[in-house]
Order: C-alpha cells, then structure tokens, then sequence
C-alpha cells in the first residue's frame, strides 16, 4: 500500500510554534522552513508528501513545483487549500493508497475523513517531525567516529607512520 500525506501547509505552519513565530517576520523563510522539514520526512517515511499552500488573495494561476521530493502546490487566487485537497483526494484516492491530511481545521478534518482520507492533526504532525529530528541526530552522533586524536579520518598504518615520525624513529 502506498501511503501520501497531504499538508495544509499555512494551518501546519499555524500550529508550529516556531514556524508561527517565523510566519509573523518572513512567511517565505517558514513556507521553505516547512519545506524541508517535510522532506526529511517523507526520506524517512518513505511517503509521498504534497504541501498545499493557499493563494487565494494573490492573483494568477495555480503553480506546483518540487523541492527535495517533496510536491508543493500554490492554489490558484480563486481556490482554498481545502478546495484543493478534496479535490486531491477525489482524484487519487483507489485501493493501493492510502490518504493522511495533516490539517487542525476540524471542518475539513471531517471533510476529508468522509472522502476516505485518514486525518492527522497538525500537532500531532510536528510532534512525529520532533521525533524524527531526534532520530536523525541521534543517528549522526552515532556514526561518527569515536576519535580523541586527529579531526582527519586515516587508517591505523598511517597513524602509526605518522606517530613514529613525529616521536623522531
């Protein structure tokens, strides 16, 4: 089975302490923000990840682009993220997938839980992208070699020839 995950991406981003905080100052920097933490996600999930981002006040057609894996759509001006995802759901929704919607907005929670989707609450989302976060780093701290000596790798021949010259043998 295979699983997407489609993301209100203003309401996750609403819901994100920090990335709210950001949004306040520099709404690009917390959209791309989002962006990548999103496709840290989806290359640990293995899930296909679409972000919808609201457009409707902005003049223009829709745009969808691509950054790290991750599908980003800007709804076209007339449209609503939510307009957007049922209509995303209707149109891939069949027995070899499975639908997550990460929004807060309970209406379209029971929107898209009445279309088959399966809904995940934007905290609930940031929680599980914390976990990952610790994951990752705890994955770095693990495979990192353990050395007290040099910062540059070199197998143990050389660092003995090169401990021998520096004790004058």
């Amino acid at each position: 089975m295979k699983d997407i995950l489609i993301v209100d991406g203003y309401n996750v981003i609403g819901a994100w302490r920090e990335l709210k905080a950001l949004k306040k100052k520099e709404l690009e920097n917390a959209r791309d923000m989002l962006i990548d933490k999103m496709a840290e996600y989806q290359a640990v999930t293995g899930w296909r990840v679409i972000i919808i981002f609201d457009a409707y006040l902005i003049p223009g057609k829709e745009i969808r682009t691509h950054k790290s894996r991750v599908e980003v759509i800007y709804t076209k001006k007339s449209e609503k993220a939510d307009q957007k995802i049922e209509g995303l759901i209707k149109k891939m929704k069949n027995v070899k997938t499975r639908i997550h919607v990460a929004t807060s907005d309970m209406a379209e929670q029971w929107a898209v839980f009445s279309q088959g989707a399966l809904r995940m609450p934007s905290r609930e989302l940031v929680e599980e992208i914390r976990t990952i976060d610790s994951q990752i780093k705890q994955a770095i701290i693990d495979t990192r070699p353990q050395t007290k000596g040099s910062k540059i790798p070199l197998d143990r021949t050389i660092r003995e020839k090169l401990e021998k010259m520096r004790r004058g043998f």
